[in-house]
């Protein structure tokens, strides 16, 4: 049985708000633990972006996990991880639950878009039926062999066939084993109300700067009666940013001086990935 996993129902058992931030490499998830949450987000479009590639189903199943095995050792908090369609049908959903089980994940989410899938706030994605994806919910459920592990079922169908057919489809993977609802991308705040008042159980729900869901604080979405919220794109936009600044930098001075202020100094950095540890690890190994 998973630790984290446990970890994780225990979180949602509580009161209070779990705030994910999303990353796509373990020296992320590292930093997001130290900052005090109590979950971290792998996330799918993050890990795509992370290989030079647009979040448009391009990648396979065992890429992903490939990224997400070293973001679970890399920290003590849940994991909640993307995988995306489950990359198939409900035999390749089977398959794709084991995978990130044995990744360590305590959670992960599937998505009812047809494939390729795209990225949630992006236009004219498509749907499968939504008794088809109850059936890869239920496929999902049946092979997990942790029974703690959190399944957390993710609707499209606002974009595409709107808002009510949201509503309903959301229930129907509730009452197919979904442990968690995820209604990606609504369009106002009274969606946002909507889905958390008209939904049972727990809800997940994105939120990033630039999208199309306006930013509520983690105060009102808590009081609204949320119990997951996912940042999954912030933290590499901010990255990339940093990065394409201190090129310039370097381009124009020969040298990174102008943003001494602005980096973590070689010591902090030698921390966050504990190399005292393994450096003493080392000398007990010593002949």
């Amino acid at each position: 049985m998973s630790a984290a996993a446990k970890q994780l129902r225990a979180l949602l058992a509580g009161d209070e708000l779990i705030v994910a931030p999303g990353v796509a490499d373990a020296l992320a998830a590292r930093l997001v633990e130290r900052a005090g949450f109590p979950a971290v987000y792998a996330s799918g479009g993050a890990i795509a972006r992370a290989m030079a590639l647009p979040d448009l189903g391009l990648l396979s199943m065992s890429e992903v996990v490939d990224r997400v095995r070293p973001i679970v050792e890399a920290v003590d908090i849940p994991v909640i991880a993307d995988a995306d369609d489950g990359y198939g049908n409900a035999l390749n959903v089977r398959r794709t639950v084991a995978a990130f089980e044995q990744a360590g994940v305590a959670a992960l989410h599937l998505e009812d878009q047809a494939a390729p899938k795209k990225c949630g706030h992006l236009d004219d994605k498509a749907l499968i039926p939504a008794p088809e994806f109850a059936q890869k919910l239920r496929a999902a459920r049946d092979a997990a062999t942790d029974p703690d592990l959190v399944l957390i079922a993710r609707t499209d169908a606002i974009a595409v066939e709107g808002f009510e057919a949201a509503i309903q489809r959301a229930h129907l993977y509730h009452d197919a084993g979904a442990d968690v609802l995820f209604v990606e991308a609504p369009e106002s705040e009274d969606q946002i109300v909507r889905i958390a008042q008209e939904l049972p159980g727990p809800k997940l729900i994105n939120m990033f700067h630039g999208g199309k869901t306006p930013l509520l604080s983690t105060q009102r979405l808590a009081a609204l009666g949320y119990r997951i919220v996912i940042i999954p794109s912030d933290l590499q936009r901010a990255a990339l940013h940093a990065m394409a600044e201190v090129l310039q930098a370097l381009k124009r001075d020969g040298d990174s001086h102008a943003f001494a202020e602005r980096m973590v100094s070689f010591q902090e950095r030698e921390e966050i990935v504990g190399t005292e540890k393994f450096l003493d690890l080392s000398e007990r190994y010593r002949d």
